[in-house]
């Protein structure tokens, strides 16, 4: 459990692709910090490497979220792992691994990392979502009476060597040539759009919301993946950034304490039930994966489940002992986790919030802080914000009966602060707000004695000022990159240190949140989608034969719920020695795009991709894990964007995809990179932070280290020489609408007449299904073998297929 840019194991298991990660024992993945389209290009080792390798799941919330990772590459003869680069706000979080063992070993805290969860394997989980922003939010096709939006029908693609998809430009029934790409029927006027825009998404017809007396705030999923267990977390709004400053590291400390000096939760070991713990900026979430049941009992887990959540977040014991063992454990990850990337990730935290405290509260703490706090300091902190009303509980899994959990719910936690308080808990209308900052805290005030036996005295009377909830997280205030917002550029900031070898540069542009709440607000993520994810396979074409000046260049659009902001990122990273040259091309391209914008056929094969693979996530709605759903949830909550299942969710982006036009996607996009394409223009947005981080020195062959020399003019000027760059309007790529025409396909067929064999030569049937694996195997007549497995999935995807073409 640690801080911020931290985590904390017991018993920690990193994952191969996620570099100073812990993770449960049962790989659940965290919940990514920010929602993300990640455009990156980065080298290959060998020009046999250089195919496009799509992710699985690149959907509403995977294309466009920081699990994203688009392994592309231009043959630079550099070998790099094919990572988003580690960020510092990539969830510092800390997080508490407790697997079955022997309580002896329960205990041992191992590591305390970053917790870089853009790091991931390109290989990715469907997730509930369907564009993620790190906004993420799944997407129903909405009926309005009067109101009805031809569904835009787009080419089926085919795959190419250099873009994903591949889709002939040429629009059916010469939509094209209507002006601006005009889809949408003739009887609908422009207010009737309007209307239907500005309406609201559908809200996840499964999804179970209530409120109890004390103010607790819970939400209930039933999901039956995997069966026969449920995901129960406990999150209490208030992390690191509610710390005062001698607080420092505390509410970490609290998780520390609260969770491995619970009774009730070592009751659970033994159970097959796996707990877990994390403190972010924003809050501490208390989380247990438990079956229903077992088999030694008849009775239901859920409410031991609950009883030890309720007793970590609510009751917990500081006892000496057990605060003085924390103590140990959290400085001695702080000594584990003073990496050159943790150095690095906090240099451009602490730029990009340089306003507000986000910069200067790692969960982690202080060291000198750490070391003198007492039980009592502690329990002052867990008093002042651990309390029903400032909390939400998330139940997801294999749930049948609602009615009997919400009574459970009731039952457990229903009592839970009342004998204190007196005051009307918080409305749950600030529940996931992302409203005005300027909201004041609310308050809940407490009785002045614990119980009605004592006489009220001034110490207990304090207490009634000490419980308060904000009505935003996190309760900060941030200076945008908007126009006109500020009056002076900061100049680039450069971070220096003998452990780095390469030189990397992050422009940062930072926006409020948009919520995603009506159909317009989705159509505006839609388009954005569109813009940006041209850039990667733009730079990938032109730059892939020769020998580039980069390493990478990375374009990141995300919102995220614990920084309280949407954050646009050009990272670029190359050789030292190329460093100025790789700035002007990374400038010069985003120019490009920005200026003429994605071409028609752009614009076809990425809203066909988009599409496709909602409906594929669609069509995966029963095969989502319950943690992969409340993990969603939590973050769409944060963010205050609509909660959707993944049919509501590819059915609204079908919705929307047919009103597109492409003029409106390029404008759209074109303000998402002003603060780059525009540098220094009077009227654009203002970079929030540049920041590089560069090696004291470099190896020049002939000559040997030589100290690496850098200004922060130099810097600028390389972004103004990219604006000076000339450019040309990208050319308009034309793809056939197919490879061969059916035509040819039957004339072949007669020549060659294809046929199956016997895959081997000991059998003599030609198809060999094997019932353990569910792999049916095949030959062609030319030897080439066919393997193919018919899953769930695969089944849903086919019949989807079927019902839309009535074959």
């Amino acid at each position: 459990m640690a801080g911020s840019a931290y985590v904390v194991g017991c018993v920690a298991v990193v994952h191969p692709h996620i570099r100073w990660s812990s993770f449960r024992e049962d790989s659940h993945r965290r919940t990514p910090s920010r929602s993300s389209n990640l455009i990156a290009l980065r080298s290959s080792p060998s020009p046999s490497s250089r195919s496009f390798t799509r992710p699985t799941s690149t959907t509403f919330q995977s294309i466009l979220s920081s699990q994203t990772r688009w392994p592309c590459e231009v043959g630079n003869g550099r070998s790099r792992s094919l990572k988003k680069k580690s960020s510092c706000w990539s969830h510092y979080t800390s997080k508490e691994q407790v697997i079955e063992a022997p309580l002896s070993k329960q205990h041992k805290c191992i590591s305390c990392f970053l917790n870089h969860c853009r790091n991931r394997s390109s290989i990715n989980k469907f997730v509930p979502r369907v564009l993620s922003d790190k906004s993420t939010f799944p997407l129903l096709k909405h009926t309005l009476d009067n109101v009805s939006v031809k569904r835009l029908h787009v080419l089926n693609a085919t795959v190419g060597p250099d873009e994903p998809h591949a889709a002939s430009t040429a629009w059916p029934d010469g939509i094209l040539e209507k002006q601006g790409l005009d889809l949408v029927d003739p009887e609908i006027g422009k207010a009737e759009l309007e209307r239907f825009l500005s309406s609201e998404l559908p809200s996840h017809p499964k999804l179970y919301r209530g409120q109890l007396k004390n103010g607790l705030r819970y939400l209930i999923l039933p999901n039956k993946v995997p069966p026969n267990r449920f995901e129960a977390h406990m999150e209490v709004h208030v992390g690191s950034i509610d710390e005062e400053d001698d607080e420092q590291g505390i509410a970490h400390m609290i998780e520390h304490v609260a969770f491995l000096g619970s009774k009730k939760r070592e009751k659970l070991l033994g159970t097959g039930a796996r707990s877990n713990a994390y403190t972010d900026f924003h809050h501490t979430v208390f989380h247990i994966h438990s079956p229903t049941s077992t088999k030694d009992s008849d009775g239901d887990l859920l409410p031991s489940v609950l009883d030890a959540l309720n007793e970590i977040a609510f009751q917990p014991k500081f006892l000496a002992s057990r605060v003085e063992k924390e103590r140990r454990a959290i400085l001695s990850e702080l000594q584990m986790m003073n990496t050159i990337e943790y150095r690095v990730d906090c240099q451009l935290l602490q730029h990009l919030h340089s306003e507000n405290k986000l910069s200067e509260r790692f969960p982690i703490g202080l060291e000198e802080q750490i070391k003198k706090w007492d039980a009592d300091k502690i329990r002052k902190f867990h008093e002042r914000w651990y309390f029903p009303a400032n909390a939400t509980l998330y139940i997801v899994g294999d749930i049948d009966n609602i009615s009997k959990t919400v009574y459970q719910i009731e039952a457990i936690f229903g009592q839970t602060g009342m004998e204190n308080e007196t005051a009307t808990a918080p409305t749950p209308s600030a529940f996931g707000a992302m409203a005005s900052f300027l909201v004041p805290k609310l308050s809940v005030g407490l009785a002045g004695s614990l119980s009605h036996d004592k006489s009220p005295n001034p110490v207990d009377q304090s207490k009634f000022i000490k419980k308060e909830r904000h009505a935003v997280r996190p309760p900060v205030m941030h200076n945008w990159s908007l126009p006109g917002s500020n009056e002076d550029m900061n100049s680039p900031q450069i971070f220096q240190h003998e452990l780095l070898q390469n030189f990397s540069i992050n422009m940062f542009c930072k926006i409020p949140v948009n919520k995603v709440q009506t159909y317009g607000d989705l159509r505006n993520v839609l388009m954005k989608r569109i813009f940006l994810s041209a850039l990667h396979f733009r730079i990938n074409t032109r730059y892939k034969s020769s020998n580039p000046p980069f390493t990478s260049i990375e374009l990141d659009h995300s919102d995220s719920g614990r920084e309280g902001c949407t954050v646009t990122t050009l990272t670029v990273t190359a050789e030292p020695k190329n460093w100025q040259s790789a700035i002007k091309v990374a400038v010069q391209e985003v120019r490009r795009l920005k200026e003429f914008g994605v071409t028609k056929g752009e614009l076809a094969r990425y809203l066909d991709a988009l599409l496709k693979d909602s409906e594929q996530l669609a069509a995966m709605i029963d095969n989502v894990s319950s943690v992969d759903n409340l993990d969603f949830i939590m973050e769409s909550d944060a963010l205050g964007h609509t909660v959707m299942d993944q049919r509501q969710g590819h059915e609204s982006l079908d919705s929307v995809a047919g009103t597109v036009t492409l003029e409106e996607v390029n404008s759209t996009g074109a303000k998402v990179l002003e603060f780059i394409s525009d540098f220094g223009n009077a009227t654009s947005p203002l970079p929030a932070a540049i920041v590089a981080c560069v090696p004291t020195k470099v190896h020049i062959e002939g000559i040997g280290e030589v100290e690496f020399k850098i200004s922060p003019g130099e810097i600028t000027a390389a972004i103004k020489a990219g604006l000076e760059e000339p450019i040309e309007a990208e050319p308009e790529l034309e793809v056939p609408k197919e490879l061969i025409s059916s035509s040819q396909l039957q004339k072949l067929r007669v020549e060659r007449n294809p046929s199956f064999i016997p895959p081997s030569p000991e059998v003599n049937i030609t198809k060999v299904h094997d019932k353990e694996t569910g792999i049916t195997q095949l030959r062609l007549s030319n030897g080439i073998p066919v393997n193919y497995k018919m899953d769930r999935c695969f089944l849903n995807i086919l019949q989807c297929f079927e019902n839309r073409t009535g074959d």
